[in-house]
């Protein structure tokens, strides 16, 4: 296999060709492959069709597999792959109410996040349904020094939803909220593979900022966010049947869109790669 690079911006997003992935790849694939998540965050495979245990192996090329966290939504026969599908989408004034509508990053109330999610597309609505994602390490990059030395030492409580969440997450019973972990997590993190800097914001999770007034922490967790998705930290995917699509955990936040037909089947296999305890930057 020789490898093909297309990245979309500058060290964020690229579009990866030349690789099979529902065969085992060579040793050096592996590492060339790991090596290019680390550094554009997003990763695109086009063209590829995978068993569950194929999409397994091709997301181990990445590290260890992760337990989904809401069991309910695993296949029977494979509980380790998740899917997000349609039939599972309940409806507001017709409209479909997607899981993971508002940028965030992946079970962040886990202690160990995971270091990557990936998707395998099987069904793809004719429009819409898009993945947005924005590189949190160049939206660090770009804040005022004076703001970046303020954030330096603060945490985060994440549980399984915030009280001032600006979306509903799956509701749960108690006996099942009780087992959902949660987690202090820096404001800023550095990057496990490359030691890079990032904001690690999920405001569906994030249960204000650790000795700070309440109302003056979600102020400064909100003005992060917004700053963190303007739109010059953005790659949208727009999907295809066939796709792979792989993203690190810790250099971006993503979101689902729900701006199609909801007749129109949209049906992905969905895994998770295990990461470690998160670290500070050091400002």
């Amino acid at each position: 296999m020789s490898l093909t690079v297309t990245p979309f911006r500058e060290d964020f997003g690229a579009e990866i060709s030349g690789v099979d992935l529902s065969i085992p790849v060579l040793p050096a694939i592996k590492e060339s492959l790991n090596a290019l998540l680390a550094r554009y965050a997003v990763l695109i495979f086009r063209e590829q069709s995978l068993t569950p245990p194929q999409f397994m192996v091709a997301a181990e090329i990445f590290g260890e597999l992760m337990d989904q966290q809401l069991k309910k939504y695993v296949l029977p026969d494979y509980p380790m792959v998740g899917c997000n599908s349609t039939d599972d989408l309940p409806r507001k004034n017709g409209k479909l109410q997607v899981r993971g509508e508002n940028y965030h990053t992946d079970h962040s109330n886990e202690r160990c996040p995971p270091k990557a999610t990936t998707l395998h597309a099987l069904q793809i609505p004719p429009t819409g349904g898009d993945t947005q994602f924005v590189d949190v390490r160049k939206a660090f990059d770009d804040l005022p020094e004076s703001l970046k030395i303020k954030l330096r030492g603060l945490r985060s409580r994440h549980v399984h939803q915030s009280s001032r969440s600006p979306r509903e997450l799956t509701k749960l019973s108690p006996d099942d909220l009780a087992k959902i972990p949660t987690a202090l997590q820096p404001l800023v993190i550095r990057h496990p593979g490359n030691g890079r800097p990032a904001l690690y914001l999920n405001t569906g999770r994030m249960e204000g900022i650790e000795d700070m007034d309440p109302d003056a922490g979600f102020a400064l967790i909100e003005n992060l966010y917004q700053h963190a998705t303007d739109a010059r930290y953005e790659y949208r995917h727009k999907w295809r049947s066939g796709d792979m699509v792989i993203w690190d955990n810790q250099a971006v936040m993503h979101q689902a869109n729900a701006d199609y037909d909801p007749e129109q089947k949209r049906f992905l296999y969905r895994l998770m790669v295990k990461g470690q305890a998160l670290s500070p930057a050091e400002l």
